[in-house]
C-alpha cells in the first residue's frame, strides 16, 4: 500500500497553479502580504536582533535573503530567520479546529528555495498553497488535537515543511518522501514552550520546525533516506501518540480538489488566539455602553478551562516579558479595557509597566465555563461581565473574533494592517510597491524581484 507520507508527497509534487481556484490563489497572496508585514514589524525587536546575531555568527553560503535586512545567508538559516520574523509578534495567521497552527510560519520553507532557484511567482504560490493545505489538514486529523495532550503544533509543521521545500527544490518523489521522514521523525516539540512562564522559545519552536524541513529536503536531495511509513508504520506517529484518535482520511481526502486556505484566519490583535474573543467582547462592551475604565470595579471573563489555566496562571498576572504578556489573558483584557485596543506597542518594554494597566490587572477574574468547554474547539466563545463602581454590570458574548473566516478582514483592512506594521522601516513608496507586487505575484517571472523589495529603506 502507498504510505500516507508518499500520498502527501505526490500531492505536493503534482499540484499546478491552474488547479488552484481563484479564491485560494487570492488568499495565498493576502497571507503573503500579512506575513511580510508581521516580519517587518519585528525587525527591530530585541529578540530578533539576538536571532540575527546568531545567524551572522553561523555564516555560510549566501543562498537566500532575510526579510527587512536584505542580508543573505544559507537556505536553512534564511528559512529559520524569516520564520522567526513572521512569528515574533504573534500577529500572523491562525487556524484552529482540533489543533491550533500558524501556516504562514512555513512560507519561508517555500521562499528561500524559490529565491535560490529563481522560480517564478506562480510556482512560489503553489508552495504557499501546499503549506496551508497540508498544515490545516493535519490540524483536523487528531481528536482531540495533539496540543490537548501536551504536544506543540510545531510537531505538525515538521511533516509539512519538508514537503514544501522539496517541491521548491524540484526533488523526486522518493526524495520527497525521504525528506518528510527525516524531518518528521526528529522534531517533535513539547507543549511546555507555551505553558507557564514563557520564554523566547514560544515563538521559536515552529520556525525551527520550518528550518528542519528545509534542511531535511536538502539532505534528501543527496540520496539520504528517511522513514517511509512515518505515520502508520511501526512506532510511527499513530502508534506513539496514541492518546488521540487519528483520522487519515482528513489528511488525504480531496487533496488537490478542495483547498482549505480560505478558512484560515488573520489576527486583528498581536496576541495568543484564545485571547481574541474576550478582547473583542470587552472592546464592544466598552464602546456600546461608554464605560469609563476608571470606574470599573471588576471584569469577569468566562472562557475555556485552557484559557483559565494556561493563559491565566499566576505568572500571567505579573507579565514582565512580551512572551508572557501576549499569552496573558488578564494582561490583554486590562490593555483592551484601559486603552480601547490591543496593539504591538502594548508589548514593548515601557508599556509592560503601565501603572493603569497593572491597576486593572487586579480587577480581572478569569473562570472556566463548562458550557464553553463543551463547544470547544468548534466555537471558542468568551463571555465577559464588566461591573462598574456604581454596581451596574454589562455582559457581552463573542464567538468569533475579527479576522476569522466568519468575520474576515477586507483587502483595505489587510493593507492597513500591513502599512501599520511596515511603516517604521519603509517609505510609502516601498510599501506601495510591495502591496502591488504581492497582489500581482503570479505575474512575476522571477521571485528574486519581489524579495529585493522586502528590504527596509529607512
Amino acid at each position: 500500500m502507498t504510505s500516507i507520507s508518499r500520498k502527501m508527497a505526490q500531492f505536493a509534487l503534482s499540484l499546478t497553479y491552474d488547479q488552484i481556484p481563484e479564491p485560494a490563489r487570492k488568499e495565498a497572496k493576502r497571507f503573503m502580504l500579512d506575513s511580510v508585514g508581521c516580519a517587518l514589524a519585528a525587525v527591530d525587536n530585541e529578540d530578533m536582533k539576538q536571532a540575527f546575531e546568531y545567524i551572522q555568527m553561523l555564516g555560510g553560503h549566501e543562498h537566500a535573503s532575510i526579510i527587512g535586512h536584505g542580508t543573505k545567508t544559507n537556505l536553512g538559516n534564511a528559512a529559520l530567520m524569516n520564520a522567526l520574523l513572521i512569528r515574533a509578534m504573534d500577529y500572523n495567521d491562525i487556524y484552529w479546529k482540533q489543533d491550533p497552527s500558524h501556516p504562514s510560519d512555513i512560507i519561508p520553507a517555500a521562499l528561500a528555495p524559490a529565491e535560490y532557484r529563481g522560480l517564478d511567482g506562480k510556482e512560489f504560490l503553489v508552495g504557499v498553497l501546499i503549506a496551508y493545505e497540508l498544515e490545516m489538514r493535519l490540524c483536523l486529523a487528531a481528536t482531540p488535537g495533539v496540543r490537548e495532550v501536551g504536544w506543540h503544533h510545531a510537531s505538525l509543521t515538521q511533516f509539512v515543511s519538508p514537503l514544501v521545500a522539496a517541491r521548491m527544490f524540484g526533488l523526486t518523489e522518493d526524495q520527497t518522501v525521504a525528506a518528510c521522514g527525516i524531518s518528521g521523525s526528529s522534531h517533535f516539540t513539547l507543549g511546555g514552550v507555551v505553558a507557564g512562564h514563557l520564554t523566547n522559545m514560544k515563538n521559536t519552536a515552529d520556525p525551527m520546525a520550518t528550518e528542519a524541513g528545509v534542511r531535511a529536503a536538502m539532505l534528501a536531495s543527496t540520496g539520504y533516506s528517511g522513514p517511509v511509513e512515518l505515520f502508520e508504520g511501526k512506532e510511527g506517529v499513530f502508534e506513539v501518540i496514541r492518546n488521540v484518535s487519528w483520522d487519515s482520511d482528513k489528511m488525504l481526502d480531496g487533496l488537490g480538489k478542495k483547498f482549505l486556505i480560505t478558512e484560515c484566519g488573520y489576527k486583528a490583535f498581536p496576541t495568543e488566539a484564545l485571547t481574541h474573543q474576550p478582547i473583542t467582547a470587552v472592546m464592544q462592551a466598552m464602546s456600546e455602553h461608554g464605560i469609563d475604565p476608571h470606574k470599573i470595579s471588576e471584569i469577569l471573563v468566562e472562557t475555556t478551562t485552557r484559557g483559565a489555566d494556561i493563559l491565566s496562571d499566576p505568572s500571567k498576572y505579573e507579565p514582565r516579558t512580551k512572551e508572557t504578556a501576549d499569552h496573558s489573558l488578564p494582561y490583554c483584557i486590562a490593555v483592551a479595557a484601559t486603552k480601547g485596543n490591543v496593539l504591538p506597542s502594548d508589548f514593548e518594554e515601557a508599556a509592560l509597566t503601565d501603572p493603569f494597566v497593572w491597576e486593572m490587572l487586579g480587577k480581572i477574574k478569569v473562570v472556566a465555563n463548562a458550557e464553553i468547554d463543551a463547544m470547544f474547539p468548534g466555537v471558542k466563545r468568551a463571555i465577559i461581565t464588566i461591573t462598574t463602581t456604581d454596581g451596574v454590570a454589562y455582559t457581552k458574548q463573542a464567538d468569533f473574533a475579527k479576522g476569522r473566516a466568519e468575520s474576515p478582514l477586507s483587502d483595505d483592512e489587510l493593507i492597513g494592517k500591513f502599512r501599520s506594521n511596515a511603516s517604521h522601516v519603509m517609505s510609502e513608496q516601498r510599501m506601495d510597491k510591495i502591496v502591488d507586487a504581492t497582489f500581482k505575484m503570479d505575474e512575476l517571472s522571477d521571485i528574486n524581484a519581489y524579495v529585493r523589495l522586502l528590504t527596509r529603506d529607512r
